[in-house]
């Protein structure tokens, strides 16, 4: 995937304030390139180099850590399930009323389903992947 680093600071022109980093690779090195002074990055993830054991892209921009004294935490989902029935209760409403919207990148049928987990992992999907194999 390519990353236009200029692209944020035309939306951002301050810089990035807090990033949620899922993703690694060359996005975190555009995004680092690109965070305000005393910026947060929260790391959950780094799908980008789940299957490159032998050969992970490196990050290039890490002085930016130092520069802009960015913060930088990594987390698991599990240490906070014990929050997810209070989480329900505040996003379920938010959902329904229009306030939250997602997207979903849908393949049609089973025969989609290779194709779009290797799309996946390579970054073509937009939003939640999901194969659908039945329409109600």
């Amino acid at each position: 995937m390519l990353i236009n680093a200029s692209v944020p600071g035309r939306y951002l022109p301050e810089g990035i304030d807090i990033y949620f980093e899922n993703v690694g690779g060359k996005m975190l090195d555009a995004v680092l390139l690109n965070m305000r002074l005393h910026g947060r990055i929260a790391v959950c993830g780094m799908i980008s180099q789940y299957n490159k054991f032998d050969n992970p892209d490196g990050i290039y921009n890490l002085i930016n850590i130092i520069l802009k004294r960015v913060r930088i935490e990594g987390f698991l989902v599990s240490d906070y399930y014990h929050l997810y029935p209070k989480y329900l209760e505040m996003i379920l409403p938010k959902i329904r009323e229009g306030k939250i919207v997602y997207v979903e990148d849908i393949a049609e049928g089973l025969e989609g389903g290779p194709e779009a987990l290797i799309g996946l992992f390579a970054g073509r999907n937009i939003g939640k992947q999901v194969i659908a194999v039945a329409h109600e």
